[in-house]
């Protein structure tokens, strides 16, 4: 039967369907401009480098020259027949940029997601090659996001899955969620970092006896969650806690670096955001990462394996099972290499990690100091998050029905910066304004974003304060 369409403003079946919305028309630097209700804002502050996404900034011109040179010399392969040089460069160009015998070997894929996937079907993989299927059970943790497939919700928890959990594999004896780590508002007052990550610890333990270890195949986190918690760093031995773990009951762990790494909280000028708290003989056995990687010049992601994956492969099978028409793709991987050497040329991790740190240290000192909205100042780096509250010291959250969220966002768009802005969860997570610009950003552009950062801030609170609800 054929409906006659609505009337559209929009033909894109993505976000607010029914117009257009704000669409970015140009950008330069660290710059962008919004065409907002069919007028320009030009020169908007792009704090969020389009979703922490964007290392070299927008409209490079040598990295418009990395394109034409890959457009010319790549030649498409389908990867179960044909495999490319640009492919088995970025592996290793990544793999000799982490740390010593950490990696073996990556798969490259065109989104965090689509890692997320593929990672567990490595994992799940993997437990076959050693002749232990029944190692299946997967710990995540609750208030997570590890994408938007299937599968990748299945192991996240946070309200944009609930719609599909009828959807989801099995929650309650598959896909287990363990707590969160978010020192801000679930320490208690008497414990500390270190005695809290125990408390997790403990808890992690007791569900891995509680489902048998022998049927746990994986422990699956976020090394400095994003959209879901705000950049919450990990309390003091925490991951380290972890990884005990999984070397006690022979469980992988993997580590979802899709938005924290490649470069974005990297204390030693390198990738890895878990170098800010492992040493390598703590590293992950598999490691998902995205985001950077391409710049937002072309769609990629990867996962990265240690050499006990690769080597129960090889003594295996000496393959993997499937594969995307898309993965270790000739161009995207040319154009990730040469974004990355010049990276690694122009030493811009360290200057993120500098430059992100002290725009952290200002918005802490400029935010807490005063009278408004800001509860938590928190990050690593290049990934900083504001979490508001309607009371400081008992830390109580907003109603979600005021959209403290939402309305920040619009005031900072009005002010001319982008933020990722997300709402408040009850009794989890307080309302976010979530920070990752590009490596390339200048004392200048710290100041600049921590200034209409304020601005915002005590806009929203002077309003909030009129309505009377703060």
């Amino acid at each position: 039967m054929t409906v006659e369409a609505a009337p559209q403003e929009s033909y894109l079946f993505q976000a607010n369907i029914g117009k257009a919305g704000p669409q970015v028309v140009g950008g330069k630097g660290v710059r962008v401009d919004v065409k907002f209700d069919g007028k320009v804002q030009k020169g908007m502050i792009d704090a969020v480098a389009g979703a922490a996404v964007g290392a070299l900034g927008w409209g490079d011109e040598e990295v418009y020259q990395i394109i034409n040179d890959a457009a010319r010399n790549s030649t498409y392969s389908y990867p179960a027949l044909l495999s490319n040089e640009s492919a088995e460069e970025l592996a290793k160009f990544y793999i000799e940029n982490s740390p010593e015998g950490v990696f073996a070997a990556a798969l490259w894929c065109t989104s965090g997601s689509e890692s997320n996937e593929n990672a567990l079907r490595i994992i799940r993989q993997y437990w076959v090659e050693r002749g232990l299927p029944e190692k299946m059970k997967i710990i995540s943790r609750e208030n997570s996001y590890h994408g938007f497939t299937l599968a990748a919700q299945s192991i996240s928890s946070n309200p944009r899955i609930d719609a599909f959990s009828p959807l989801l594999i099995d929650q309650k004896n598959i896909c287990i969620k363990m707590p969160c780590a978010y020192t801000y508002r679930f320490k208690e007052a008497k414990e500390t970092e270190e005695e809290y990550a125990q408390r997790l610890l403990d808890i992690l333990e007791n569900k891995i006896l509680e489902h048998t270890p022998e049927r746990v195949g994986a422990v699956i986190v976020e090394t400095l969650p994003g959209s879901a918690l705000g950049t919450s760093p990990p309390p003091k031995g925490y991951l380290k806690g972890i990884r005990a773990l999984c070397n006690k009951y022979d469980i992988i762990f993997q580590l979802d670096e899709v938005m924290c790494g490649t470069g974005r909280c990297n204390p030693n000028g390198r990738l890895n955001c878990w170098e800010n708290f492992l040493d390598p003989c703590d590293a992950p056995d598999i490691q998902t990462v995205g985001k950077t990687l391409g710049s937002g010049y072309v769609t990629i992601a990867g996962v990265l394996v240690g050499p006990k994956i690769r080597n129960a492969f090889l003594e295996g099978s000496g393959s993997i099972i499937g594969g995307h028409t898309y993965s270790c793709h000739a161009f995207n991987c040319a154009v990730a290499l040469g974004i990355q050497k010049k990276i690694k040329k122009e030493k811009l991790p360290e200057n993120m990690f500098k430059m992100g740190n002290l725009m952290g240290q200002k918005l802490k000192d400029k935010l807490l100091s005063a009278d408004n909205i800001a509860g938590d100042v928190r990050g690593i780096g290049g990934f900083w998050t504001v979490e508001f509250v309607q009371d400081r010291v008992t830390k109580k959250m907003f109603d979600s029905s005021l959209n403290v969220a939402g309305r920040f966002k619009q005031i900072a768009y009005k002010n001319g910066i982008t933020l990722i802005c997300m709402p408040s969860v009850k009794d989890n997570v307080g309302d976010l304004a979530i920070m990752a610009p590009s490596f390339i950003i200048t004392e200048e552009d710290v100041d600049e974003i921590v200034e209409k950062m304020v601005e915002s801030t005590n806009e929203l609170s002077k309003q909030l304060r009129k309505e009377g609800v703060w």
